[in-house]
């Protein structure tokens, strides 16, 4: 059986759920896979086209040694033309971990007993920011649990104060959101803050496999965290994220249902998700899940290159919850942003730094398992000749949603991305990075120059000799 994006069994209609599982299985089930094929698709990619979901399963059921190398070597290749050398940096901020859902694979969840609740008051919520800047940060992600006390109220008044904090040159220029979904008011209210990408996560797009690890509370409704994107988008809230959490049912199901999830929203709004995340289910406190659906290394690696060549133009997130060997090696393979220096518990940033590897199960949602500093992960992705970007021009400017599809589809961004990212590299090794640090980072900004015309590079060293003489925030 084959299916084209115009035969869905759902029909793309906003507000209403558009998977089908079936269909999605009918995909995966049915579909023929050769070397010669995945090339095909491949080039489809690297020629960036979005692909369907009969080409997305073609590289799913690859199996062999020879086409997943094709589908690799393709990733690789079309991250480098669409994202050059650039690695975006954030860092998550915990606000709150109280949450009325009951969701088996989460420390949050309401039954834990174990779990210390907490919410950062307003001036800790200051000096969590303030530690942040501190070391560099520009870009941040407010994370909280799904409970009454973080309305969209709440939320937006935490986005202001976060926006707020300036320490020396420290300033944050993008706050994110991952929190509950919100009704479209709801989305107006934080939209109106000044939010950039709105995250939320379906976790499984399997219905009843939702239905089991989902065991009360407001999340426990697939359908209306299904389409609570579209909610955002009725709101006018165009930049939003999406993702799964792997380890919940089939990493192929799931994989295909992000890349229906984007095919909605470009159908429906004309713009899809500003970024996609992949989260592996790690060690949680009093986690009650087994090992049925545990994605290995090797497939993990698949998965991330195959969602690169489905949707070239996403931003990719890879998260501390990795490994750093595995994260560098998946960093090739198509993932476009990382967080750095990342603590999870409540109002860790400013507490003394634990041992690596010495985590508080009972303050953290879950276990990372990438400790470095934020000027250690700047280090190696130096050391990789990559650009370390803080770039929050885009948002600023504007270019998000359809405004930034606009810009980024026919590969325009990349005039912006570089100069970008060298001129927020250049802040962070005038302004925190030790003298090595600095050093390298010069380097790399040199070996990358010849990326841009001489009319851009004569530009941005102009820009950079501002930087050393006082001046910042200065972008294209």
């Amino acid at each position: 059986m084959k299916f084209t994006p115009e035969t869905y069994k759902i029909p793309d209609v906003p507000m209403q759920s558009f998977i089908d599982t079936d269909e999605i299985w009918d995909y995966i089930n049915n579909t023929v896979s050769t070397p010669q094929r995945v090339k095909e698709v491949v080039e489809k990619s690297l020629a960036k086209n979005r692909l369907n979901l009969e080409e997305v399963a073609v590289l799913i059921n690859a199996g062999d040694a020879e086409s997943i190398e094709i589908i690799k070597n393709g990733a690789r290749e079309l991250k480098k033309k669409v994202y050059g050398n650039r690695i975006v940096l954030f860092a998550p901020l915990y606000v709150g971990n109280k949450c009325s859902n009951n969701c088996t694979y989460c420390g949050f969840r309401a039954s834990n007993t174990e779990a210390v609740r907490k919410t950062l008051s307003d001036d800790e919520l200051v000096k969590e920011i303030e530690a942040l800047e501190d070391n560099g940060q520009k870009r941040l992600i407010l994370v909280y649990g799904e409970h009454a006390q973080y309305s969209p109220e709440y939320i937006a008044e935490t986005v202001k104060a976060a926006y707020s904090v300036k320490k020396g040159h420290g300033e944050i220029r993008r706050v994110n959101i991952n929190a509950a979904p919100l009704d479209i008011e709801g989305f107006r209210t934080v939209k109106e803050a000044g939010i950039g990408t709105y995250q939320v996560f379906q976790e499984t797009y399997h219905r009843e496999a939702y239905k089991t690890y989902h065991l009360r509370g407001k999340k426990a409704d697939y359908d209306y965290r299904l389409t609570s994107l579209d909610r955002a988008q009725e709101a006018g809230l165009d930049d939003v994220g999406i993702g799964a959490l792997f380890g919940l049912y089939d990493w192929r199901f799931e994989v295909m249902g992000l890349v229906r999830h984007t095919n909605h929203l470009e159908a429906c709004y004309n713009v899809g998700p500003h970024t996609i995340s992949f989260p592996r289910v790690k060690d949680a406190s009093m986690l009650q899940l087994g090992d049925k659906y545990f994605v290995s290394d090797g497939d993990f690696a698949r998965l991330v290159a195959i969602l690169r060549l489905a949707v070239p133009y996403t931003g990719m997130i890879l998260t501390a919850r990795e490994p750093e060997k595995l994260r560098n090696e998946l960093i090739q393979y198509g993932v476009s942003q990382i967080d750095g220096g990342t603590k999870i518990e409540l109002g860790a940033y400013t507490e003394k730094t634990a041992a690596a590897g010495e985590h508080d199960l009972r303050r953290g949602q879950f276990r990372i398992n990438d400790d470095r500093s934020l000027n250690q992960i700047i280090d190696e992705l130096l050391r990789q000749d990559m650009l370390p970007s803080f770039c929050t021009s885009c948002y600023r400017l504007g270019r998000t949603g359809e405004h930034f599809m606009e810009f980024s589809v026919p590969g325009f961004i990349k005039r912006y991305c570089t100069p970008n990212a060298m001129l927020t590299l250049a802040e962070y090794l005038v302004d925190y990075a030790p003298e090595e640090t600095a050093e390298k980072g010069w380097e790399v900004i040199e070996k990358n120059m010849p990326e841009l015309n001489q009319k851009v590079q004569n530009q941005v060293r102009e820009k950079i000799e501002k930087i050393k003489q006082g001046e910042r925030d200065l972008y294209f």
